[in-house]
């Protein structure tokens, strides 16, 4: 196989994974703003991950968010998602909009609170049962806003107690991944504020528990390259959660804010041979402004166009340069690389897939944007309050 196409089939055949919540109406923490044809059930959102997928031909599985997404029959709800062409993905938890964790979940003093906490996440372990979907992904908003609120390291205790459980009824081929966050909504001590704290769990707990990487979550000037470098070497990257953010977790379209990082964070995933991983390229994005399935549509293929670049890295010059100590000249083939064109080349891959070269404009033309307005009259739109 020639290198250009080598390059071609990775691109044919990376996965993009899209989340449910991105149909649903979302905006700030000040209004949420509704938006004509927004889907109105799981059903209805699994509907518009179909035509993103019909037009990236890269964009196979939806990740479901529960209780956001839930329904009488999932098994009903996985053949929804078969007949359109996809399957359903990882299943998100949400221990961060009940009034009983307003002083956390799974690391709340109260046994109560931790066993409501435990009992969801359990749900959720029946739930990817009953969908057939490989991974639970776990985020808690736990944490303290103020000094001496709670025992530090207490919590971590009844943090890692709560894991082992939901972790022991993991099924065989399942997964548990562990997502950390700088901050928010606790502002003193956050529970799981780093990728070395979710590794360390994930260490203690097995090979089912892998670390998820949100883009949006860390420091600013964070090298979140090299948390995905360290994390493929250990065999612990379990999946990305890409998106942009200019302040904190704005999870605005991956990116928006710094291609040049994506594309840093892209050629670690091929060095490290994560694209044939079982590492989860996952968007966690919110479209307040934006028309949804265009903005999902342009996501997917902001994480192409960035493949495609660290695909094209010379990388037996870069490592000659690298062993001789050539600076510049080691930059210089990264570089070259990013500031390569490589639409052209993405618009080449999907002619040869059988789909429209450019997405965009295939799906302004399908119509299913005046379709969805015109049908998705009545009924309560998806989406979050605040």
């Amino acid at each position: 196989m020639t290198e250009l196409a080598a390059v071609k089939a990775a691109l044919k055949s990376q996965a993009v994974e899209t989340p449910s919540w991105a149909y649903g109406n979302s905006g700030t923490r000040f209004k949420v703003f509704a938006q004509q044809g927004v889907p109105r059930s799981p059903q209805e959102k699994l509907d518009d991950a179909a035509k993103v997928h019909e037009f990236t031909g890269v964009a196979p599985t939806v990740a479901l968010h529960i209780p956001w997404d839930r329904v009488d029959d999932y098994a009903a709800l996985a053949r929804h998602a078969e007949e359109r062409g996809l399957r359903l993905g990882a299943i998100n938890s949400n221990t961060f909009q009940d009034d009983a964790y307003r002083l956390g979940s799974v690391c709340h003093p109260d046994a109560g609170v931790r066993r409501k906490a435990v009992g969801h996440l359990l749900d959720c372990v029946d739930i990817m049962d009953a969908t057939g979907s490989r991974d639970l992904k776990l985020w808690f908003a736990d944490g303290t806003n103020y000094p001496g609120q709670d025992d530090i390291r207490a919590r971590q205790d009844r943090l890692a107690e709560a894991l082992a459980e939901v972790y022991g009824r993991l099924g065989e081929g399942r997964r548990m991944l562990l997502e950390y966050k700088l901050f928010e909504p606790a502002f003193y001590t956050t529970d799981v504020p780093d990728w070395g704290t979710a590794y360390a769990h994930c260490l203690k707990l097995g090979p089912k528990a892998r670390v998820v990487v949100d883009t949006g979550h860390h420091a600013p000037g964070t090298n979140i390259e090299f948390i995905v470098a360290t994390l493929l070497r250990e065999g612990r990257l379990g999946a990305f959660d890409f998106n942009s953010r200019f302040y904190a977790d704005d999870d605005l379209m991956v990116g928006a804010a710094d291609p040049f990082q994506l594309f840093r964070i892209m050629y670690e995933v091929v060095r490290g041979d994560g694209l044939g991983s079982d590492a989860a390229f996952m968007l966690d994005q919110c479209h307040n402004i934006e028309a949804k399935i265009p903005a999902i549509i342009r996501s997917v293929m902001n994480v192409q166009e960035a493949t495609a670049k660290a695909l094209l890295v010379d990388r037996s010059a870069l490592a000659g340069a690298q062993a001789a100590g050539d600076v510049l000249g080691a930059n210089a083939v990264l570089m070259d690389a990013y500031n390569t064109d490589v639409r052209p080349l993405l618009r080449e891959v999907r002619e040869e897939m059988g789909l429209d070269p450019d997405p965009m404009g295939a799906y302004a033309r399908s119509g299913w944007a005046e379709k969805i307005v015109a049908e998705r009259v009545g009924g309560e739109q998806a989406g979050w309050g605040a």
